[in-house]
């Protein structure tokens, strides 16, 4: 599983500009990809030029088609590309420090929370044709082939975050703005709660909640009791349960679906906790 961010900060082929905490990048994707799974250590908003993909999450699936932007949060997710079309975009790469700030500096945007409302893991954005001109000399200045200063990239980025924010229909997203600053281990449950069931290394899961790996074990036990590695294999052994006794899904099925490498490994764990294996659990309940 690729992390996004890096692999289109660091590949030498991508048309892009590269600030302290954004990043724009003109991506064509290749007709030979229909559907792999990513993940993006930032924030993104993706604007579709041409062609048609699908951005999917456990909740809902998106369609994109030319003009549609969505605003996705750092996390796992499942794409598909429809291959009898090209497909191009405009993606723009955001991390929390660059929102808290845009947030702090802009008091007019700052608003109260409900720190219990769950957010969506990705938005839909609207837009309109002031934001479409903006997205355009954007595109502009990626092709003209100069080095364009950091500070006039961050004036670009700000003033597509203000286009977004003042149109109304976009509130929720504000309000996920907002909700960035809130306590430390609301941000890291949250993170973990939505991504617990991918198969990503313990440093992964720091890079998605903002903080260095030995910060992000010390801030983990400190909220939680417990180490990063002990709370996912219970996290995942739990869900397990629930599709095991609520799906038709195999055993082998079960394990990749909560996040573990293999099904060997996944019976393993499953019959260190429980005490019996996962397809006898399964018959004990349904005999019960």
């Amino acid at each position: 599983m690729i992390n996004a961010y890096e692999y289109f900060k660091n590949h030498p082929k991508f048309n892009k500009l590269v600030g302290n905490d954004f990043l724009f990048v003109e991506y064509k994707c290749p007709l030979n990809i229909e559907e792999y799974q990513l993940w993006i250590e930032n924030h993104l908003i993706t604007y579709v030029i041409s062609g048609k993909k699908d951005w999917i999450t456990s909740k809902k699936t998106h369609k994109l088609t030319a003009g549609d932007t969505l605003f996705v949060r750092k996390g796992v997710y499942t794409t598909k590309q429809y291959l009898e079309s090209d497909y191009c975009v405009m993606l723009f790469f955001i991390n929390d420090k660059f929102i808290k700030r845009f947030i702090s500096e802009n008091p007019y945007f700052k608003r109260s929370l409900n720190h219990k409302k769950e957010h969506n893991q990705i938005f839909e954005i609207t837009t309109n044709d002031i934001f479409k001109t903006l997205i355009e000399s954007i595109f502009q200045y990626l092709n003209q082939g100069v080095e364009i200063p950091k500070e006039l990239v961050e004036i670009k980025f700000k003033e597509l975050l203000f286009n977004i924010v003042l149109n109304s229909n976009n509130k929720e997203l504000l309000f996920f703005f907002n909700s960035i600053s809130q306590n430390t281990k609301s941000h890291i449950e949250n993170m973990m709660n939505e991504n617990f069931q991918y198969d990503l290394k313990i440093a992964e899961f720091a890079k998605l909640c903002g903080k260095s790996l030995s910060s992000f074990k010390r801030e983990f036990k400190e909220s939680f009791n417990t180490t990063p590695s002990r709370w996912l294999i219970n996290k995942r052994l739990e869900h397990s349960k629930m599709l095991l006794l609520g799906t038709n899904l195999t055993i082998s099925q079960v394990g990749y679906e909560c996040g573990f490498k293999n099904n060997s490994h996944f019976i393993q764990a499953f019959k260190k906790k429980v005490k019996i294996t996962p397809n006898r659990f399964r018959i004990l309940k349904k005999e019960a």
